[in-house]
């Protein structure tokens, strides 16, 4: 049915003088932000729960995965053109690009591992070096970072000084994932560096260290976990902290890698300490600098006091000797019982006067 022409409608009114609806909204929104509140707790103590319960899966899974990502060092030592002395300026490269993209810790050492693996299996030209680096860090970002933080291939060019076109970044992006099998995950020195939980200022210290073993070829054989427990023990070290007592994650820790680890402190990149001296990683490259010289310090009061132990005379109590004893052969400091007239002759250096006869008993 067809309605007519009104020239009047109905509004309601909301008017809340009393202010009855305004206290009702009020509520309800407090009794929604509270059943959150208890959904977000209820949420972290199960995760809390799951996590307890596959706790130990989930690392033996990573130590597994570790096992077959990992490169090999002895076929990038055959590589014709990539010398290992290119590797610090790439290094620096990728690190001053991950810093300004913002991207997460463990996108960068993924990203050198993914190199590490395409140079185990490729010929890499040194034209192409820095190419492949930025794949793998792109490669890397989209795999484990957040969408909006992925480069953009143009501004990856823009790093570049527009040496490469932009679809040669594509399409060495493509390269690199079928030379791997399109396996990219990799257990990383910051997944193991999370198990324990450390403080920031312990994580960051060492995050610095395992950044800085990327530097160097020596390190390029070791296991994420060993690096990750080997640095984490080091870093507690150089920060006064009280070692951990033994858990799952400090089975891995070797010694001998804590020990070149700390060789290597004082040969840091200019673009990894101006990094990590930001007060927002803490400034652990400061510490460190401090803590060298300390110890530097340390050894030379160390040596100091050892040229003066040297050079001290001997004012120590000693048992005073006859001057006529030093002759007297070793082995026969003590004479017989009954010395016979020559055995004092050859010994003494004298002759002994003649025995005074015993006087008869007078009668």
């Amino acid at each position: 049915p067809a309605y007519g022409y009104c020239d009047t409608y109905f509004v309601e009114d909301y008017g809340d003088e009393d202010g009855i609806y305004a206290r009702a909204a009020a509520e309800r929104e407090h009794h929604r932000s509270l059943a959150k509140g208890h959904q977000r707790i209820l949420a972290r103590e199960l995760s809390h729960l799951t996590a307890a319960e596959y706790q130990g899966d989930v690392f033996s899974h990573l130590l597994h995965m570790e096992s077959l990502t990992m490169p090999d060092i002895q076929s990038i030592e055959i590589q014709t053109e990539i010398q290992w002395y290119m590797r610090p300026y790439l290094l620096d490269f990728l690190i001053e690009a991950h810093h300004a993209f913002q991207l997460l810790p463990e996108t960068l050492h993924l990203a050198i591992n993914l190199l590490d693996r395409y140079c185990s299996r490729r010929v890499v030209y040194k034209r192409h070096y820095q190419l492949v680096g930025c794949a793998t860090l792109l490669i890397a970002a989209k795999y484990g970072d957040r969408k909006e933080r992925v480069p953009l291939v143009r501004e990856l060019r823009s790093m570049c000084c527009s040496l490469y076109e932009e679809d040669m970044f594509t399409q060495m992006e493509w390269h690199v994932l079928q030379t791997l099998d399109w396996i990219i995950g990799h257990p990383t020195t910051t997944t193991f560096l999370q198990l324990p939980k450390p403080d920031s200022e312990l994580e960051h210290m060492a995050s610095y260290l395992t950044e800085l073993a990327l530097y160097h070829k020596e390190f390029i054989p070791v296991r994420p976990s060993v690096m990750a427990s080997s640095a984490l023990t080091l870093a507690q070290c150089i920060l006064g902290r009280p070692q951990p007592y033994s858990s799952d994650w400090t089975v891995g820790y070797d010694a001998q890698v804590a020990l070149n680890l700390s060789n290597i402190l004082n040969q840091p990149s200019q673009a990894l300490s101006l990094k990590y001296a930001s007060p927002q990683l803490s400034s652990v490259s400061t510490k460190v600098a401090a803590f060298l010289q300390h110890q530097a310090m340390l050894s030379a009061q160390s040596a100091q006091r050892t040229v003066r132990a040297a050079e001290a005379p001997d004012l120590h109590p000693q048992t005073p000797h006859k001057p006529g004893h030093a002759s007297v052969p070793i082995g026969v400091l003590t004479p017989p019982i009954t010395p016979d007239r020559d055995y004092m002759d050859q010994v003494y250096g004298y002759r002994a006067h003649a025995a005074t006869p015993t006087p008869p008993a007078s009668g």
